[in-house]
């Protein structure tokens, strides 16, 4: 089953092309209310400490810093009590019990450390402060917390993959649990329309198993759950082996006893895990933009050089754009400095640069070698497109130097694009860089953009970061 060459039903297009952005993940909602919440608990935090202090010894901008520090604990215990999850804040009363319970720990620690000479003043200006504070908020987030999950915008957008009685069991579990943030768009079944019906309980059949990949590819869908029952464990294994390439939540329908698919029961699903969750996509993405800022302001004098170099050897722009891979086999345009004659730009790598190659320029070389052609890739990583760190996006049609095509050479090659392409990766600073003149080196490489997808951190992407300058020095496989 390969995404990339199936063409999408029209069912199945039509569905995927409602669903080209993603739903608002909770995540970015939580720091929506967080953003509000520290600001206004800073504000109150103040207000009890001019409250408890006698007007000729308040001191407003020490109170200002200890207000912002009560407000840096309330918000962290909110977070650390699941007070800002959805079901939470729709929910008024556990919100503002959680919320009440949330504010002792900086009450006290202003009460014990902080400029407080009244008690009982304190007390009075808190209740009243805090109370000002917490109820308009509180109803006021409920009101709009309530919407967005009744309009579905952190729906999880689900997909089945199998029909029938299961999937019919399945919809009505999922119609029938209360708090559903399950949204389901279509089911593909391989089975004809006597086991599997063109539709179950209004939910339509758009495609079969080969349409599935490349639906995904193609759409912003959270989960695909699996709705066949345990006898069918040859099929389900099959569909899980498959499904090993896309960067999408799996869960199984038989292994599901409240139908929330938030933990599955099913230990190999736990390879199957969404690898580009949201936390992971804001961690990375802040790591990128301020990394990438700090590049760019460091590294211009050398760009600049680069461009005019380029210019007085060859006539030609200076730039050289290409078509890749990236995140979920989406296509993207990477950005180098052009390194060959332009009668001899290869914009779909039809052939691999080897050593020696004559089409590369003198300056286009030195380049290449350091690296440097790739800086323009900084632009990219601040569009979104890249990472600074990540599996290396090769071309739409990457072949190895005796002409074979990378998805040829390594089964499911795909699954490297489970996380966002990367200027320079694990794979990279262990040497696995340039020329692929064997199946062993691309194996290699596939094997070190696994290791990392599944071994991501913020700690392993500085590690790499750093360690890449010193990996350049050695300009193994860099033509």
């Amino acid at each position: 089953m390969d995404g990339q060459s199936i063409q999408l039903n029209e069912a199945a297009q039509n569905v995927a092309m409602t669903l080209r952005r993603g739903a608002l993940e909770p995540l970015w909602l939580l720091c929506v209310v967080v953003a509000v919440d520290f600001p206004v608990f800073v504000l109150a935090f103040w207000f009890v400490l001019y409250g408890a202090s006698p007007a000729d010894a308040f001191n407003p901008i020490m109170a200002a810093g200890w207000a912002a520090l009560a407000s840096v604990v309330f918000v962290s215990t909110m977070a650390a009590i699941g007070a800002y999850r959805g079901k939470i804040i729709a929910s008024l009363s556990s919100f503002i019990f959680r919320t009440v319970l949330s504010v002792f720990p900086p009450l006290l620690g202003l009460a014990f450390f902080g400029p407080v000479e009244s008690l009982g003043a304190a007390t009075v200006a808190a209740v009243l402060s805090l109370t000002i504070a917490i109820l308009p908020t509180r109803f006021g987030y409920r009101i709009v917390v309530k919407w967005v999950m009744e309009t579905g915008l952190i729906a999880r957008r689900t997909v089945i993959a199998g029909g029938g009685e299961e999937a019919a069991r399945l919809i009505r579990g999922v119609r029938d649990r209360v708090g559903n943030d399950i949204r389901l768009y279509g089911i593909f079944d391989d089975r004809d329309d006597i086991r599997s019906p063109t539709q179950v309980l209004g939910i339509p059949k758009i495609g079969d198993y080969d349409d599935l990949i490349a639906f995904v590819r193609a759409s912003a869908v959270d989960l695909v759950i699996i709705a066949l029952p345990f006898a069918a464990e040859g099929r389900i294994k099959w569909l899980l082996d498959e499904f090993r390439v896309l960067p999408v939540e799996v869960g199984l329908s038989t292994h599901s006893k409240d139908y929330a698919f938030e933990q599955s029961g099913a230990p190999y699903l736990k390879k199957l895990r969404r690898s580009f969750a949201p936390e992971c996509r804001l961690t990375k993405r802040l790591f990128d933009v301020f990394f990438a800022v700090i590049a760019l302001l460091i590294l211009w004098p050398v760009m600049l050089v680069a461009a005019a170099a380029i210019r007085l050897e060859s006539s030609g722009p200076v730039l050289f754009r290409q078509l890749r891979h990236g995140y979920n086999d989406r296509t993207i345009e990477v950005l180098k400095f052009r390194s060959m004659y332009v009668e001899h730009a290869d914009p779909s790598a039809s052939k691999v640069v080897t050593k020696g190659d004559p089409r590369v320029t003198r300056v286009g070389r030195f380049l290449r070698r350091s690296s440097i052609d790739e800086l323009p890739q900084l632009f990219n990583v601040l569009r979104g497109d890249l990472s600074l760190v990540g599996p290396r996006p090769h071309a739409i049609q990457a072949q190895s130097s005796q002409q074979d095509l990378f998805t040829q050479i390594v089964d499911g090659y795909s699954a490297r694009h489970r996380l966002p392409p990367g200027i320079t990766g694990w794979a990279q600073i262990n040497g696995w860089r340039g020329e692929i003149d064997s199946a062993e080196k691309l194996e290699a490489r596939y094997a070190h953009d696994l290791y990392y997808i599944e071994n991501w951190s913020i700690w392993l992407d500085l590690q790499i970061l750093f360690r890449t300058p010193l990996s350049l020095f050695s300009g193994k496989g860099a033509y």
